[in-house]
């Protein structure tokens, strides 16, 4: 394996993305850039963008393109992901922000697109269950049978569910990702670079999908 790709991984909140995500970044030795992570962090740190972003994830919405092509613009210009590549977790999602993303990587296109596909129901069972500590940001999956208060393995922090994670808004999120982000999946499948990977089955299963298709992707190129 040799070091270093260029890719993005497409898929439903709550299929498994982040977590591939990572372990994707340290096998081919790459940034993660996780759009997400970016806009949580600018509404911990209260700036205007934060605010903004907070007002739209708080209703299930999606972030506009204009903001998120340029924090994509200038996280892409940064050494690390010019020098050795990067996984985009969360961006493009509409075919406006893919086209603007061909654009910035005109000179290094992308090796290939991962569409890691499971099914909406369960995705939605996943979602719902999810619960995080609040300090460290560590995920848990609730069965009904924890404690109160739920404190954090790791840290000691409050474990608890994310506004964004009620039943009203994962529903409106999938509808959104239903209507503006599954054409993405036509737009790069056109182009020849998406590989549709079944993502109901075991974490490492999964991964060994994700790594053999960014493989041939790499070699075919």
């Amino acid at each position: 394996m040799i070091p270093g790709a260029r890719l993005i991984l497409l898929g439903r909140q709550g299929a498994g993305k982040g977590t591939q995500c990572v372990r994707l970044s340290r096998h081919f030795v790459v940034p993660h850039i996780s759009t997400g992570d970016m806009l949580r962090a600018a509404v911990r740190e209260g700036t205007e963008l934060g605010a903004m972003a907070k007002r739209v994830m708080d209703a299930g919405g999606l972030v506009g393109d204009e903001i998120m092509v340029g924090i994509v613009r200038e996280r892409l210009s940064q050494s690390d992901a010019v020098g050795r590549g990067y996984i985009l977790d969360g961006f493009p999602r509409t075919v406006p922000q893919a086209a603007a993303l061909d654009e910035i990587t005109a000179e290094r296109p992308l090796d290939v697109v991962l569409d890691l596909d499971v099914p909406r129901e369960l995705v939605l069972r996943r979602i719902t269950s999810r619960r995080v500590c609040r300090d460290c940001g560590t995920n848990y999956v609730a069965s009904g049978s924890e404690k109160s208060p739920w404190i954090c393995d790791v840290c000691g922090g409050d474990v608890m569910q994310r506004d964004d994670d009620t039943t009203e808004a994962i529903a409106h999120r999938l509808d959104l990702y239903e209507e503006q982000t599954s054409p993405l999946i036509e737009y790069y499948e056109r182009r020849g670079r998406l590989a549709v990977i079944d993502g109901v089955a075991s974490p490492d299963e999964v991964f060994r999908r994700l790594t053999a298709a960014v493989e041939g992707a790499r070699r075919s190129s």
